[in-house]
């Protein structure tokens, strides 16, 4: 299918899901578990592929989930300075590998372990001639923990329930990184169904990287309106709601509005005031039975605007 942001460009995405057939008692109990593969190739010559791996055990007592995949990335830096936008092309590409283990303790409460390695290679080319930084090989290898408490109906496509998650990831020179930091992540989503054709959802997600963090690394907003590379930072906050309407049982309309903040920019801002983000969107369903949607949202921010086209739901 096609694919489109202002962070990749324009695309296609050719993969498959291969979901695991369950008993009654199964589908009762827990969600079914899931085998994806995919690739991606973007106008701007960025690719990905990899696979991925969600299972679900004992009724939903354990959850797994885990990706490998090679990537190759061309994304662009914005740093608004004296009026100007200084750009600057940033080649990153590499390999990765992700894994997380959990099990549930108590009302639906779950805790795990998690590891990530990667190893990339970046280079950072400036507008002008001649400027351009040496590609350097940059490597992370990371153990953390993973809490989550999930009253979700549905995981694809929630219409009732709330989800949170907070992790933190421990980055590690004895573990083969190139630099000691860490990294803390949390989210928080809530989902509520007022008539039969109408969910309203919303969600508070921040991130906060701790020491020597690398760029590749930083934390984003998440937000709609913009790329994704405008806004990298040691610390980021966000929230956003989204009215979504069910005009059929597979068409739909949303409409959303959310706002963020940013701490300590890896490259500098004229102004840290709130980055605001709103718009409207278009959805069709094309498994029922896993609520998967296309989406097909327009968003603006405050001196920019996007269009975006993929599978699943924001948030």
């Amino acid at each position: 299918m096609p694919i489109s942001n202002p962070t990749l460009g324009t695309g296609l995405i050719l993969g498959g899901a291969y979901f695991y057939p369950q008993t009654d008692a199964e589908k009762e109990s827990q969600p079914a578990s899931v085998t994806a593969a995919a690739g991606m190739y973007t106008s701007n010559g960025s690719y990905l592929y990899g696979v991925g791996q969600s299972n679900y055990w004992g009724g939903d007592k354990w959850r797994f989930s885990g990706m490998l995949g090679t990537t190759d990335l061309s994304l662009t830096l914005v740093s608004p300075s004296s009026g100007t936008k200084q750009k600057l092309d940033w080649q990153l590409g590499g390999s990765f590998a992700f894994a997380r283990l959990s099990r549930r303790i108590t009302n639906e409460w779950y805790i795990g372990g998690v590891i990530r390695i990667l190893y990339f290679t970046q280079e950072l080319v400036f507008d002008s001639p001649g400027q351009a930084a040496e590609p350097e090989g940059v490597r992370a290898a990371g153990l953390g923990i993973n809490i989550e408490h999930d009253l979700r109906d549905m995981p694809m496509n929630p219409y009732s329930g709330r989800f949170f998650r907070f992790s933190a990831l421990f980055n590690n020179e004895s573990l083969g990184s190139d630099s000691t930091y860490r990294s803390y992540k949390f989210n928080y989503s809530s989902y509520h169904s007022f008539k039969s054709p109408v969910v309203l959802a919303w969600q508070v997600k921040g991130c906060k990287n701790v020491k020597r963090s690398p760029l590749w690394d930083s934390c984003g907003l998440g937000l709609r309106g913009f790329a994704a590379t405008d806004y990298l930072a040691k610390g980021t906050i966000s929230a956003q709601v989204e009215a979504r309407w069910r005009l059929s049982p597979r068409w739909g309309v949303v409409g959303f509005a959310g706002a963020g903040y940013v701490t300590e920019p890896y490259i500098s801002l004229v102004e840290q005031k709130t980055i605001p983000s709103y718009g409207v969107g278009l959805r069709f369903m094309v498994l029922k039975s896993k609520r998967i949607n296309i989406r097909i949202d327009y968003g603006r921010s405050k001196d920019s605007d996007a269009f975006y086209l993929s599978v699943g739901e924001a948030f």
